[in-house]
């Protein structure tokens, strides 16, 4: 068995063609499932969607890991296949392990920067999943992510058989977790497959866990777009706190605020603008404090469930907008315990958020 991968991974390209194969297989299965047939997606979105996977795989991998090969040559030479003497195992593990943590801080750090929201923002904006998704970031975000240059630095190091076999299984289980293919629904279903998903949810990214990170609000209680950030391993949010298991699907998937952008801007952001005002790929856009000091009192359905703005930022004050998205900012949810007038905070410095605790009134 051993011997035949060592052979498949000798084959050039043969991650790619793998790739491949993977993306024709979960294309096939969506069409007969019918998910693309009733698709709601428009034109510019698959355009930017295949554009910007035939790019990544064409053009922005290619040259990174060429740029890295020329530069390790001409200024670290003696590193070249520094790792052909170590097992193919423990190469493999180091790669993927590094890889998926990389991963995991760059897209978060995704959700928390703002400059870096407005690059992967149009992975966000698709309003339905699709296999396709996974390649939907603008084209700096590829070139500005750490994983493919350390990718370059693995096959400087002599490790290209370990790359090869890490990419083909990492994009099998992000492309499936992205995908309309809800394949872990049986285990959820059946009582005596459950023990069997909760093991593997822990390992890997599943459909359900990664379909949570993009549904719309988390007024959704199967949505939280500000958690799972892992893109292969479910360990590092579970380590780092931002873990959300559920076996559910949100209702609604992309951003609370819908803006009118055309694909170009999406994808060449911030070379290319949106004309539509209201987004935050517009030229002069600017996201101002909407909070004041002034508690506000508003009228709550008991057993209802609300999003309460903490960024201070909305236009729907004392409410979530999805303003807060690009900074480390949550908003708090909670529920009503009755029905009537209730008096939020603001200022968003109660130390008893969402309720005012007249801390406004020393400020």
């Amino acid at each position: 068995m051993k011997t035949l991968l060592l052979q498949l991974l000798a084959i050039e390209n043969f991650d790619v063609y793998l790739v491949l194969g993977i993306l024709i297989g979960f294309g096939l299965i969506e069409s007969f499932a019918g998910y693309l047939r009733n698709s709601k997606r428009k034109k510019g979105d698959w355009l930017q969607e295949v554009f910007s996977f035939l790019i990544l795989s064409a053009v922005i991998k290619p040259a990174i890991v060429t740029a890295v090969l020329l530069l390790g040559n001409a200024f670290y030479s003696a590193s070249a296949n520094l790792l052909t003497d170590l097992t193919f195992v423990s190469v493999f593990f180091g790669y993927i392990l590094i890889d998926d943590l990389l991963q995991y801080w760059y897209h978060r750090s995704a959700h928390e920067y703002p400059f870096l929201w407005k690059l992967h923002r149009s992975h966000h904006q698709a309003e339905e999943m699709g296999y396709f998704v996974s390649y939907r970031n603008a084209l700096l975000y590829y070139i500005m992510m750490p994983n493919i240059w350390w990718v370059g630095l693995i096959v400087f190091a002599g490790g290209a058989k370990a790359v090869a076999l890490g990419l083909v299984i990492k994009q099998a289980i992000i492309i499936s977790s992205h995908s309309r293919i809800k394949w872990d629904t049986p285990f959820y279903k059946y009582a005596f497959l459950t023990p069997f998903i909760k093991v593997i949810e822990r390992v890997i990214i599943t459909p359900s866990f990664h379909h949570a990170h993009h549904g719309t609000s988390m007024l959704d209680n199967s949505s939280d777009p500000n958690a799972n950030f892992g893109n292969m391993f479910s360990l590092w949010d579970q380590f780092f706190g931002t873990a959300k298991f559920q076996n559910a699907y949100p209702q609604e998937y992309g951003l609370q605020k819908k803006t009118k952008d055309d694909w170009k801007a999406a994808y060449f952001f911030p070379f290319i603008k949106s004309k539509d005002k209201e987004s935050d790929w517009h030229k002069d856009f600017q996201l101002h404090k909407t909070a004041n000091k002034e508690a506000l009192t508003v009228s709550l359905i008991k057993g209802e469930n609300y999003l309460w703005c903490a960024c201070g930022k909305s236009s729907q004050q004392p409410f979530c907008d999805g303003s807060h998205h690009g900074s480390k900012v949550k908003p708090i949810k909670f529920t009503a315990k009755r029905t009537g007038q209730v008096r939020l905070c603001n200022c968003k410095a109660t130390k008893k958020g969402p309720f005012c605790d007249d801390t406004h009134l020393y400020l």
